[in-house]
């Protein structure tokens, strides 16, 4: 053990002293594989980050959740899309059977949206706003979280009360140097009274933030709009009991939605039930693909980077090849002649590795600076990055060590 430490030490002692003597050859052998690394590293760091926002996003859907709509988030390439166009909508008789026979359910909720509305506060107006009109069992379904204020009671809900829950930038824009709860703001034309504000959750992918949300009782809106109709995107929501999978629950709104809508065996669904599950599946095969197509881009750019260490190896050997002799002459081991130059290659791979690494947390921390945007470095990617780049320095100088360590201790002397 300590006559292959000492071996390992002086290989390594030798490498770098080759290492030093010829720079700038050193330098041009790591660009490939330096390339290469920072390629695999970005791609993977890129698309690392981008799913993990996208789930997070995702996430705010809920795991255990299905949504009862007309059209699927997924689109079934086999179905005539004229079949979608012709589902009836979910409406409020479906969701009040659904209530009344589902018991699988943590919680269920009706829900519309209106996108691009105007709402005003005195001299103060914001363009843009998300509508939302749900029944009262919308904070079952959904996180809901409060910076100020409180949810609707029951008794709102069922009468239809002109009160608000507003998202954190419709307050900002609303009320710049005031408190929000208790003000009445005008929405729909309506005058409705702010009980409560949303906590503040920031952009996301999938738009489903609440920060320029206002909440408002169905009730409420039902006699301001026609709930019914296709443009408002009327959409039942069902949470899951937590000991009931989503699966099962989506078993069982199968059954009644079919019951519901009386439909006989032989007639297709006329409703489509959505899930996060949907998403995460075609997240996975679309990132995948990415990371395929990173991984054979940066692999080319290593293999080549491989092939110009090789090259810059068996220069090497051509160049040492007395001091090899001397070396052999004066009792040095094969191995120890390998050792040497395989230490060599590998450093070589190494050193281009964390260059690239380097030049990845570098982007990394330019593009929080400029962006905000926090660049996710999988350790464990690196990690096996890392072990590739080994494996591509034993396999680029195998053979020229092969070579220098067959050398005949004679003739190498004499090549000088």
């Amino acid at each position: 053990m300590i006559l292959f430490l000492k071996l390992f030490l002086e290989s390594i002692s030798f490498a770098f002293d080759a290492l030093r003597q010829n720079k700038l050859r050193a330098f041009l052998s790591l660009i490939g594989i330096t390339i290469g690394i920072m390629t695999i590293i970005g791609v993977f760091s890129a698309v690392d980050t981008l799913r993990n926002n996208l789930q997070a996003s995702v996430d705010k859907l809920g795991s255990n959740t299905i949504y009862v709509q007309k059209w699927p988030w997924i689109f079934d390439s086999g179905f005539p899309w004229w079949k979608y166009m012709n589902r009836p909508s979910p409406q409020l008789k479906d969701y009040e059977r659904l209530v009344e026979r589902i018991e699988g359910a943590e919680g269920v909720a009706f829900e519309i949206g209106m996108g691009g509305r105007m709402v005003k506060y005195k001299s103060n107006s914001v363009e843009g706003a998300q509508l939302s009109a749900a029944s009262h069992d919308y904070y079952k379904t959904r996180t809901v979280e409060f910076q100020d204020g409180r949810y609707f009671t029951e008794s709102e809900s069922r009468a239809g009360s002109p009160v608000a829950i507003i998202g954190s930038d419709i307050a900002d824009g609303l009320f710049p140097n005031a408190a929000p709860l208790g003000k009445v703001i005008n929405v729909l034309g309506r005058k409705v009274t702010v009980i409560g504000v949303f906590q503040r959750e920031g952009e996301d992918m999938l738009d489903v933030s609440p920060d320029k949300t206002i909440l408002l009782p169905l009730n409420f809106v039902r006699g301001v709009i026609d709930i019914k109709s296709d443009r408002y995107g009327p959409q039942i929501t069902v949470k899951g009991k937590e000991n009931v999978s989503v699966e099962e629950l989506e078993s069982e709104l199968k059954g009644l939605m079919r019951s519901i809508r009386r439909l006989n065996p032989k007639e297709d669904d006329d409703f489509s039930l959505n899930k996060t599950t949907m998403l995460t599946a075609q997240l996975d095969v679309m990132f995948g693909i990415v990371n395929i197509a990173g991984l054979f881009i940066g692999g080319l750019s290593v293999l080549v980077g491989g092939f110009g260490i090789a090259n810059i190896m068996f220069v090497s050997v051509k160049e040492r090849t007395n001091i090899i002799g001397i070396q052999k002459s004066l009792g040095a081991k094969n191995y120890f002649i390998m050792f040497q130059f395989l230490i060599e290659a590998i450093l070589l791979c190494l050193m281009g590795g964390v260059i690239g690494l380097g030049m990845v947390y570098l982007l990394a921390f330019i593009t929080k600076l400029a962006a905000d945007i926090t660049i996710v470095v999988d350790f464990g990617k690196v990690i096996i990055t890392f072990i590739t780049c080994t494996l591509i320095g034993l396999l680029s100088g195998f053979i020229p060590a092969f070579m220098a360590a067959r050398l005949d201790p004679v003739e190498a002397i004499r090549s000088k």
